[in-house]
């Protein structure tokens, strides 16, 4: 059979790349949307390299997004998120990417779904999998979204124009709850590893902490080290089942399993000195706490910036795993300093107590973005029956 081809753009965004489609260009039936998904980036792969489609062979740049006008009054865009799986023909929608956030305003501006003008745009982003509100400010350049500027974000190379990404009322993105066990800890009774003491956090992504040395660990491993230790990553497979449930994002373990993205699962320790993936050192006293985390059943080599906000919102909350590992500090307000295998990642979250509750306002940070290239993805029809059928041959074939 033939191949299809649809109109998409390649994009990255902070430590991301997806592809990116208009929701015009997809059928409404969103059922037929994992068919062109996998297809596109090209899974299942059972070599994990994706080599016949768009993907890259590990979660961060195994991702699609859907970008068009919001559905809500108080946002300018949708914007729908999709984790590919790279070894399963699996979609998950569950989770938000806060990294390709940081291109979806630009990129309705260079598309003309939202109008700007001036030196700066604002742009509301709504997010559906989360249904949280994003606000993506940045500069113009003309018509168009700033590309060259003076930062660097840790795990891209070069420099680019800031993105500044205000994520409002973060909290039970995933559960509906900041805390959806209600406690900032909780004694996890885990199958196969035991009772582990655990931080379980809802804000822009559902994350569940533990502290490495409850894992036997120093906090500083690489990921190609935690990936290889297959005794380690089936505990932490076990812990995210366990905290699934505990959380109630699944009634099950066999139906959290089906769930590879959320909630997140990571180690937390102190300031130390590290290498970084560079073979660069990070100094003790230049950061506040030191993280790993892991979703789709790999280690990421830059934290994802969802996790990386909730991370810095957990250490916010006083008696969490996460507040323990944090650096102490006389100022609430302060930015986190959160060592990651990439380098050093600078987090504010604005958190607060009110009537007995924790409640957080907002997560702030900067990323850079950047318009890879723009066309046509192609698809072979015979892995997409489904938007054969639907269009009936209205999609132009290649």
């Amino acid at each position: 059979m033939k191949q299809l081809k649809l109109r998409a753009v390649f994009m990255r965004g902070g430590t991301s790349n997806a592809v990116v489609f208009h929701a015009k260009d997809l059928p409404r039936d969103r059922a037929q949307w994992d068919e062109i998904f996998l297809a596109a980036i090209g899974s299942p792969d059972p070599y994990g390299r994706q080599l016949d489609g768009m993907g890259g062979g590990v979660s961060s740049v195994s991702k699609v997004c859907i970008v068009g006008p919001s559905t809500r009054p108080d946002a300018d865009i949708d914007y729908t998120f999709a984790q590919v799986q790279v070894k399963k023909a699996e979609v998950d929608y569950s989770a938000n990417c806060g990294n390709m956030s940081s291109a979806m305003g630009p990129f309705a501006v260079d598309e003309g779904i939202f109008k700007a003008s001036g030196k700066e745009a604002m742009v509301r982003i709504h997010n559906t999998n989360t249904k949280k509100i994003i606000q993506a400010r940045f500069n113009m350049d003309e018509s168009l979204s700033e590309v060259d500027g003076d930062l660097a974000i840790p795990g891209v190379s070069g420099t680019g124009s800031p993105v500044r990404l205000e994520f409002l009322q973060p909290g039970g993105a995933t559960t509906g709850k900041l805390l959806p066990t209600g406690n900032v800890t909780d004694v996890l009774d885990v199958p196969g590893v035991g009772k582990l003491t655990v931080s379980m956090v809802d804000a822009a992504n559902a994350t569940v902490f533990v502290r490495a040395a409850d894992l036997g660990l120093k906090g500083i491993e690489m990921p190609e080290a935690v990936d290889a230790n297959a005794a380690l990553m089936k505990k932490l497979s076990a812990i995210r089942l366990a905290a699934s449930v505990a959380m109630g994002i699944s009634s099950n373990a066999e139906e959290a399993a089906k769930k590879a993205t959320v909630p997140f699962v990571g180690f937390v320790s102190e300031a130390q000195d590290a290498t970084l993936l560079t073979g660069e050192t990070i100094k003790a006293e230049d950061i506040d706490l030191t993280a790993r985390m892991l979703s789709s059943g790999q280690t990421h080599r830059a934290l994802p910036l969802t996790v990386s906000l909730c991370t810095a919102v957990a250490a916010r909350l006083i008696g969490s795993v996460v507040h323990q590992a944090t650096r102490a500090s006389n100022n609430p307000d302060a930015p986190i300093r959160i060592a990651m295998p990439s380098g050093i990642l600078t987090v504010a979250a604005n958190v607060q107590k009110k009537d007995g509750q924790w409640h957080a306002e907002q997560g702030a940070f900067y990323r850079t973005q950047r318009r890879l290239f723009e066309g046509f993805v192609y698809v072979r029809a015979s892995q997409v029956p489904g938007l054969v059928a639907a269009t009936r041959g209205k999609l132009k074939a290649a």
